[in-house]
């Protein structure tokens, strides 16, 4: 069981290492918020703080999505035959 300690003039708590493993709680500032007569502990998530890694992970994807597209649909018409013969069909 956790209680509150005297920390200066403050006070804490100590929260024990599995449950900070479990929750990815080390190294990280935390953002405390009164939740009915509880406490919510939470990591603080800057704003931006992940999106360089989402664009390159979506950049990344879209190109491969375009290189297997091209793979697929364009060697149907680049492998077609130029013949002047099949154009008898057309009225000019």
């Amino acid at each position: 069981m956790t209680q509150l300690i005297k920390i200066g003039n403050s006070q804490g708590i100590r929260i024990p290492k599995p449950l900070v493993d479990q929750a990815s709680l080390s190294g990280k500032e935390l953002k405390l918020q009164v939740v009915g007569d509880g406490l919510l502990i939470t990591p603080l998530k800057k704003a931006r703080q992940d999106w360089k890694a989402a664009v390159e992970n979506a950049v990344a994807l879209q190109e491969q999505q375009a290189v297997s597209s091209l793979d697929t649909q364009d060697t149907e018409w680049l492998d077609a035959p130029l013949s002047i013969e099949e154009d008898d069909d057309l009225e000019w």
